[in-house]
């Protein structure tokens, strides 16, 4: 099973769209399940963080491989991707990818994650760069099924 934890809603109709549309896709390969945490916005920059990971715990297992999403992380190719996803399902049947909200994500779920995923040194906003990785994730099962897909 694939989980994306993210924090902060949705709120515009095409980027729902396009996010109902890759979790369609996705269903084919796997169950996949995206949880919305409330964003904290508050001048407290450590607060908003410390409150958003507690939020993020709750969802989380000990039998999960954590990807966080995180600019310092590393960078993959769509191959990449697909390789470690692959790879991560011998080891794991279940993904948990996080997207932090607009201050990034805590240390403490930093260092407990498996994973460093960076998809560029650009800064996305958290709404789109949810439908960006539901694409990328639907891409890798793609290239692991030997499908074709466009480029």
């Amino acid at each position: 099973m694939i989980k994306i934890v993210c924090v902060g809603k949705i709120k515009e109709k095409y980027l729902q769209d396009a996010i109902a549309e890759y979790q369609k896709r996705i269903t084919k390969y796997d169950n996949i399940k995206i949880i919305e945490i409330k964003d904290t916005t508050t001048d407290d920059i450590n607060k908003n963080l410390l409150t958003e990971e507690k939020e993020i715990r709750k969802h989380l297992n000990n039998n999960e491989y954590i990807i966080v999403l995180d600019i310092d992380g590393k960078e993959l190719s769509s191959e990449e991707l697909a390789a470690k996803l692959e790879k991560t399902y011998l080891e794991s049947s279940n993904i948990t990818f996080i997207i932090g909200g607009s201050y990034g994500l805590s240390k403490g779920i930093k260092s407990e994650a498996n994973y460093h995923l960076s998809f560029s040194k650009m800064t996305f906003p958290h709404q789109l760069f949810r439908v960006i990785l539901l694409e990328q994730i639907y891409r890798s099962f793609k290239i692991i099924n030997n499908e074709t897909y466009h480029k």
